[in-house]
């Protein structure tokens, strides 16, 4: 697939190094949940292609996907991700964390409305 196909932008000049951009895109596409299906990230191969990259550059992104470890590698099996790697790239995207504190802000402002409405019948009596 292609990286418009996919809906991934290409390496920019963003002064950000390649393998940076490329693991961050792959960090954004793993919190989706894009590959728990099978737990398989793409191929040095596949990720050249898609993002018109480099071997090196691939390779140093899945380097930095493992030192973050969202992923694992197996020799001439490829990577794969970590058993937490879905919740944990949520927490590393920036949208996702964001999205993760509005939940739990939510689900805290529901237990101070029933904690509130405790200490009213309290009260009260």
């Amino acid at each position: 697939m292609t990286a418009k196909e996919l809906g991934v932008q290409m390496v920019e000049w963003t002064g950000k190094p390649a393998y940076q951009q490329v693991a961050d895109q792959l960090r954004g596409r793993i919190a989706a949940g894009e590959f728990t299906a099978s737990g398989k990230l793409p191929s040095l191969a596949e990720l050249q292609q898609t993002y018109g990259v480099t071997a090196t550059v691939a390779r140093d992104a899945i380097r930095q996907l493992r030192t973050d470890g969202l992923a694992v590698s197996h020799q001439g099996k490829g990577a794969f991700l970590t058993a937490d790697s879905v919740e944990a790239a949520k927490l590393a995207d920036p949208a996702g964390a964001i999205t993760e504190l509005r939940e739990e802000v939510a689900g805290l402002k529901a237990e101070v409305a029933e904690l509130r409405e405790r200490l009213s019948a309290l009260e009260g009596n």
